[in-house]
């Protein structure tokens, strides 16, 4: 049994998906969708897909959805909840589960970075090492939908307002990311693809085994900036648009209106890094564990033209 949390959010989600089409669909090994309102994810069941509710926050419900999990998909997403993890791993090893695959960050392989955020990542992948669970870890630059937080101002005015406006950031395609998901669950590669053409189905023994015990750090094949994404929006949605950089101040005002205060400090604190060229750095880890190219910002913004366009 493999068990998937995280399923209504970016990844998790797409990974559900690549289980109910070839090849990740024709593995014999049945799946488990967590979710707190199992309605929610309701239309993604299937012959060999359960949908079951529980909470991070619930070490029981944990309990009951691990019973019988082999290897699991860990996707937590409050820096502010430590806990979530914690409960998740301990139920994890009471369960008997054989390996955790974790959606984790690029930074917290760089010195450097010391935000709340990444130190709860770190702290994370720490708690898993010393359960004694198999691990694999996902570390992702950031994701290219990310971008979709400008669609209202691109649709209304044309305009992205931002800071960094010129500083590159290796972003990637979260439908690569769930490709390694699914590959490090099973040893099978996804057949989605992420608009670059799709990876072959691969063989493999349904362990993941042989990624226990290795991290992997995912970006997409170059590194581009906010000014060059809205260029590349601009040219598929044949529409000129412009990018307005706003002051740091500014900045924090807009996460302060989103985030809780320590989360908004952690975000400024990345930005503040991006823009001293930390996140540019461009790794060859997709093509070399899914036999083809990792997806472009061009290819992703084609495909999620509809979210920009007037309507």
């Amino acid at each position: 049994m493999i068990l998937l949390t995280g399923v209504t959010g970016t990844v998790g989600r797409l990974v559900a998906e690549r289980f109910r089409t070839p090849p990740a669909a024709a593995s014999e090994e049945p799946v488990r969708l967590l979710s707190r309102d199992p309605r929610r994810i309701a239309a993604l069941a299937g012959p060999r897909t359960e949908v079951v509710g529980g909470d991070f926050a619930d070490p029981g419900s944990l309990a009951v959805a691990l019973k019988g999990v082999r290897t699991a998909l860990l996707v937590t997403a409050d820096p502010l909840s430590p806990a979530h993890d914690e409960h998740f791993v301990a139920a994890a090893r009471s369960a008997g589960v054989r390996h955790l695959v974790k959606l984790s960050a690029q930074a917290v392989a760089e010195p450097d970075a010391t935000d709340l955020i990444t130190r709860w990542q770190r702290d994370s992948e720490d708690l898993i090492r010393a359960s004694g669970l198999g691990w694999t870890f996902l570390r992702p630059r950031a994701f290219m939908s990310n971008t979709l937080g400008w669609a209202r101002s691109v649709r209304d005015e044309g305009v992205v307002r931002g800071m960094n406006g010129t500083s590159p950031n290796a972003t990637v395609d979260p439908r690569d990311i769930a490709d390694a998901a699914v590959l490090s669950l099973t040893g099978t590669r996804a057949g989605s693809g992420s608009g670059t053409g799709a990876g072959s189905g691969g063989s493999g023994n349904g362990s993941g085994s042989g990624h226990t015990g290795r991290a992997y750090a995912l970006t997409g094949p170059a590194a581009i900036s906010p000014v060059e994404q809205v260029a590349v929006l601009s040219e598929v949605l044949e529409r000129p648009l412009r990018f307005v950089e706003v002051t740091r101040d500014q900045a924090y005002e807009a996460l302060r209106a989103r985030y809780p205060v320590p989360v908004a400090d952690a975000l400024m604190e990345g930005a503040v890094r991006q823009r001293s060229g930390a996140k540019a750095r461009v790794e060859p880890t997709v093509e070399t564990l899914l036999g083809r190219p990792a997806g472009t910002y061009r290819s992703w913004a084609a495909d999620h033209l509809r979210a920009f366009r007037p309507v």
